[in-house]
């Protein structure tokens, strides 16, 4: 698994950073003085995650963020991987690999879209949430996260992956391996020729196992901690 890079501003290029901010300045709360009110600290919290959040995103959302990474990259769902010999002896093997590749543009492209259903998730934070949840375990964050958006985002998902699935033509190349497979004579197990809900649980595990990298990193590494509010929060447990 590749660790993220410390620390987390250096995680996003300038056009980044840009939208980073223009998301943080929609939370509440926000003091700009050199006082840490109880509301500064909970906004400083949710900045935290929102950041964490948003570097996952960011690291996935990108060419070669799927494909090129063997921990994240998509194969063809299982009962298409069953057979990939079969379909390379009938003349596929080219139309595997392209739908391969496709499959996993499309996921690259779509996970941009997680960034506003987690900024409404940690704007609907409570001060309650957020301390328990900073004494909590390892991947405290991301359970919770995970809880509280998997729907949403495979609902999220679901039409762009679509959109991407047919711009990048994976849609294409599976169509043909699926049915190409399924006509084959005394055939029993056929292929499912949908992607979409396959390729949206994939972007989703992976999305989340990038935020517990970045939440393990918060909470192990100082370098990590740019803020005083991170310091104070999270050094009490170094």
């Amino acid at each position: 698994m590749k660790k993220l890079i410390l620390p987390l501003c250096l995680c996003f290029t300038i056009a980044s950073c840009d939208s980073v901010n223009k998301l943080q300045s929609s939370i509440p709360g926000i003091s700009t003085s050199g006082t840490i009110t109880q509301s500064d600290a909970q906004t400083g919290i949710q900045q935290t995650l929102l950041n964490g959040i948003l570097a996952g995103v960011t690291n996935l959302n990108k060419t070669n963020g799927f494909f090129g990474d063997q921990a994240y990259k998509i194969f063809l769902p299982q009962d298409a991987q069953n057979v990939v010999s079969t379909l390379k002896s009938i003349g596929l093997g080219s139309a595997v690999d392209k739908a391969v590749l496709q499959i996993n543009r499309s996921a690259e492209d779509a996970v941009g879209f997680a960034k506003p259903i987690f900024v409404n998730a940690v704007k609907q934070m409570t001060v309650t949430d957020a301390l328990k949840l900073v004494k909590g375990g390892n991947n405290s964050i991301t359970n919770y996260f995970k809880d509280k958006t998997t729907n949403q985002l495979i609902t999220a998902f679901k039409p762009s992956i679509n959109t991407s699935l047919q711009k990048t033509d994976a849609t294409k190349y599976y169509d043909q391996i699926a049915n190409t497979y399924n006509k084959i004579p005394l055939i029993k197990n056929k292929i499912n020729p949908d992607l979409t809900d396959y390729v949206a649980q994939k972007t989703v595990e992976a999305l989340f196992d990038q935020i517990g990298k970045e939440e393990l990193n918060i909470r192990e590494n100082p370098v990590a901690r740019t803020t005083d509010i991170l310091k104070k929060v999270f050094g009490q447990k170094s």
